[in-house]
């Protein structure tokens, strides 16, 4: 059974060659919240160009897992398609990265996958990607918000976020957003 993450939502969206992603700041331990304005989604610089990336579960795994995809981006040349396979193949068999408690949202122009530790790469079908215990949310008032509006993708992002923020209790409204430039 796949593992819940509480404590965040991390939603990405892509209309057309514009992408954002984004999540939210509240950090919890348990049924306590202990940050309100932490910054869960990153930017890479990859000789092909920009991928963002977001997580939700441990932060100290996540990052480590961030530096790990980092390293994967420079092995491969920036192929992002084949960095996060073979970051889930190792994540999955290495001894010390299997017990990371984290998953990965990662997207560029072109792709979004998102990456679990029990080697699991997802490509989802449509143009939204959304992790986290508020990730249904968002992902379902982005998707409202792409059908219905002609907002840009960091605009729908935000606007969502807000929405889930206003649902979920493990989501704050205490925002970051990121576009590829």
């Amino acid at each position: 059974m796949e593992k819940q993450f509480h404590a965040t939502t991390i939603l990405g969206v892509r209309r057309k060659r514009d992408v954002a992603i984004g999540g939210d700041g509240q950090v919890t331990f348990g049924d306590m919240a202990l940050k309100q304005k932490a910054v869960k989604v990153r930017r890479f610089e990859t000789e092909r160009g920009q991928i963002l990336g977001g997580f939700a579960g441990a932060a100290a795994d996540a990052l480590t897992l961030f530096e790990k995809f980092e390293q994967k981006l420079d092995e491969y040349g920036g192929d992002l398609r084949r960095s996060v396979v073979e970051l889930a193949k190792e994540w999955r068999t290495d001894k010390y990265l299997r017990h990371l408690d984290a998953l990965l949202a990662l997207m560029d122009r072109k792709n979004s996958f998102i990456v679990s530790g029990d080697g699991n790469v997802i490509e989802p079908d449509g143009s939204v990607i959304a992790i986290g215990s508020g990730g249904g949310f968002a992902q379902s008032a982005a998707t409202a918000f792409l059908a219905s509006t002609k907002l840009s993708a960091k605009e729908v992002v935000k606007r969502s976020l807000k929405i889930a923020a206003d649902l979920c209790i493990y989501t704050n409204d205490s925002i970051t957003v990121l576009e590829l430039e």
